[in-house]
């Protein structure tokens, strides 16, 4: 059986972020690669995505919801997300919480199909 991630609420990751004052979402970014890599040994690693996140968090925008629509092709579902919601960022002020709602919630119907249930 392979490795499923782990279901989130979107509000959840916006509000711990902003709360944490960015922290969360670096470790929402590491999750995320992490999670996605280890459910089909496909794509960028988790430590690889926290050090892109690092560096150059504009490439992990565009990279996080890419690296999700492959895996869930790769998995039998429909894209749902790719590189292009990167965009979404540049949309001042809720750019970024659109952003984090369509990739989480992809991801949620990605491991919401291989059986993980909400905690």
């Amino acid at each position: 059986m392979r490795p499923i991630g782990k279901i989130r609420n979107p509000a959840v990751v916006i509000l711990l972020t902003i709360v944490t004052l960015g922290i969360y979402g670096i470790y929402w970014h590491y999750e995320m690669f992490k999670e996605t890599n280890e459910f089909d040994k496909e794509g960028v690693t988790g430590i690889v995505g926290l050090l892109i996140t690092i560096v150059c968090g504009i490439v992990a925008i565009f990279l996080i919801p890419w690296q999700v629509g492959e895996t869930r092709k790769r998995a039998g579902m429909s894209e749902r997300v790719n590189a292009i919601h990167g965009l979404w960022i540049l949309l001042p002020f809720v750019g970024v919480f659109i952003w984090i709602v369509q990739v989480q919630n992809a991801a949620n119907e990605l491991w919401e199909a291989q059986g993980a249930v909400a905690a």
